[in-house]
């Protein structure tokens, strides 16, 4: 499995995602799956390096020696303890994601009208940059806050969820 997504990353995400749609369509369905198929192998990617971290500490090396099955295992010990660490990826991932979908669909293979996109409406807002240059000043600056508050979300739950920084708290040492 890991091959596979060493194959996955051996292709730019956005590059894999227009040819996937240009195949198979415009539409959400497509850029979900494309967008879909990359963040997949991200997630394995991270999920496996932070499984393989959780099974050299010592509390997984007891369960595992007093005969805890592989599947306990990796419910009981390993998934809470990594878990923190998907949230995060997950929030980085979404922003990724919206940056993904404004490019498809700024390039014409994404969602298509009715459904609104703030990269169709970047296109389309080409034309009349000198006229009215809010219209793409607007649907720019959504873009930019909405990875922004995304990446600051995952700034926050990292700081939340991680067991390192909870003692840190509140001593004026949080920049650690």
């Amino acid at each position: 499995l890991m091959r596979a997504t060493d194959l996955a990353f051996a292709f730019p995400a956005i590059l894999t995602a227009a040819v996937i749609a240009a195949n198979l369509g415009p539409g959400a369905e497509v850029v979900v799956l494309a967008l879909g198929l990359f963040n997949a192998a991200v997630f394995a990617r991270v999920s496996r390096g932070a499984a393989l971290q959780m099974l050299a500490r010592p509390f997984v090396l007891a369960a595992r020696a007093i005969g805890r099955s592989s599947f306990d295992l990796a419910i009981r010990h390993i998934l809470p303890n990594i878990a923190a660490i998907l949230i995060v990826q997950a929030t980085v991932q979404l922003a990724i994601g919206v940056l993904g979908e404004a490019s498809l669909s700024f390039i014409g293979f994404g969602l298509q009208p009715p459904a609104p996109s703030l990269g169709r409406m970047l296109a389309e807002s080409q034309t009349r940059i000198g006229q009215a240059p809010y219209l793409a000043i607007f649907p720019g600056l959504g873009i930019a806050l909405a990875v922004l508050g995304l990446n600051l979300l995952g700034d926050g739950l990292r700081d939340a969820l991680d067991p390192k920084l909870r003692g840190l708290r509140g001593t004026g040492r949080d920049s650690v």
